[in-house]
C-alpha cells in the first residue's frame, strides 16, 4: 500500500480507534459506533474507507450480523527530522524469508527452530500427536509446542523493544553526523544527499558513473554534488580526472 494513502487514512483519529479496536477482536457496525461514541452513518462510512484500502473484511454471522476485522498486516514507518522527510509502508515478510545474509550488521539468532503449523495448532487441533482427553487436558506433544511458540513470542518481543531502541539511537547519530557534515558545507546544503556521494565514493572506485549508479540519480547531478564537496574540502580529483577521493 502507498505510504501516502495510508498516512490519510490514519490520519483521521477514529479510523485509528476502529483499527485499535477491531485488532482485539472483530466488532459489528453498533459495537464501534457505542465504543467511539459516533453515530452508526459515520462509523460506515470510515469502515469503508478502511475495506477500500484493504485494511478490513468483514464477515456475517448465523444472525445476519456484519463482523469487520483486519485482514492485513501493514507496517508504517515514517521519519522527520531537519534534514529530510520520509515515509514507507510494507507488508510482513513471508516467516522463511532469510535475511542473515543481507542484514551484516545485525546480530541476531537465526537458527531458532519453531514447530511446524500441525505441531503448534495451526490447522485449529491441540497440535502434531497431541490431543485433548476427556477431560480437556492437552497432552505432552501439544504442551510443548505451545510451551516452543510462547517462549519464542517472548524473545521476539524482546527484541522488538531493542529494534525500537536501535532505531532511536540510529536516528540521533545519523541526525548528528548530517548536522556536522552541514556545518562543514553550508546551512543551505542538502547534508543527507552530499553524505550519500560521500558514502558512494568511499566504496566505489569513485567515478561520477560508478558513484551516481550506487546513489540512483543522474550523472550531471552527482558531477555538481561532487565538485561541491571538493569545495568544502572533503574530496579531491588529483589531475583533474574523473576518479573523485576524500580529501
Amino acid at each position: 500500500m502507498d505510504s501516502a494513502v495510508l498516512l490519510d487514512l490514519l490520519g483521521n483519529e477514529n479510523r485509528r480507534r476502529i483499527l485499535r479496536l477491531l485488532s482485539h477482536k472483530p466488532c459489528y457496525v453498533t459495537e464501534i459506533s457505542e465504543y467511539l461514541g459516533v453515530s452508526p452513518k459515520a462509523v460506515i462510512d470510515h469502515l469503508r474507507k478502511l475495506e477500500e484500502a484493504g485494511l478490513i473484511e468483514s464477515h456475517t454471522d448465523e444472525r445476519r450480523r456484519k463482523y469487520f476485522h483486519i485482514t492485513r498486516d501493514v507496517r508504517l514507518e515514517v521519519n522527520v527530522s531537519r534534514h529530510g522527510f520520509g515515509a514507507k509502508s510494507a507488508y510482513p515478510a513471508n516467516p522463511s524469508l532469510d535475511i542473515s545474509g543481507r542484514c551484516p550488521h545485525m546480530r541476531i539468532d537465526f537458527d531458532v527452530d519453531l514447530p511446524d503449523r500441525e505441531g503448534a495448532g495451526g490447522d485449529g487441533e491441540a497440535g502434531g500427536d497431541g490431543e485433548v482427553d476427556g477431560d480437556g487436558e492437552v497432552d505432552g506433544d501439544a504442551r510443548d509446542g505451545v510451551d516452543d511458540l510462547a517462549r519464542e513470542f517472548d524473545r521476539l518481543q524482546q527484541l522488538e523493544n531493542e529494534l525500537s531502541l536501535a532505531q532511536r539511537w540510529l536516528h540521533g547519530r545519523m541526525t548528528d553526523v548530517l548536522d556536522r557534515l552541514n556545518d562543514r558545507l553550508g546551512v543551505d546544503a542538502d547534508s543527507r544527499f552530499f553524505a550519500e556521494l560521500l558514502a558512494a565514493v568511499a566504496v566505489t572506485d569513485g567515478s561520477v558513473e560508478a558513484v551516481a549508479r550506487e546513489v540512483g540519480a543522474d550523472p550531471e547531478t552527482v558531477e555538481e554534488g561532487l565538485r561541491r564537496l571538493s569545495e568544502g574540502g572533503l574530496l579531491s580529483n588529483h589531475d583533474g580526472g574523473d576518479e573523485w577521493q576524500m580529501a
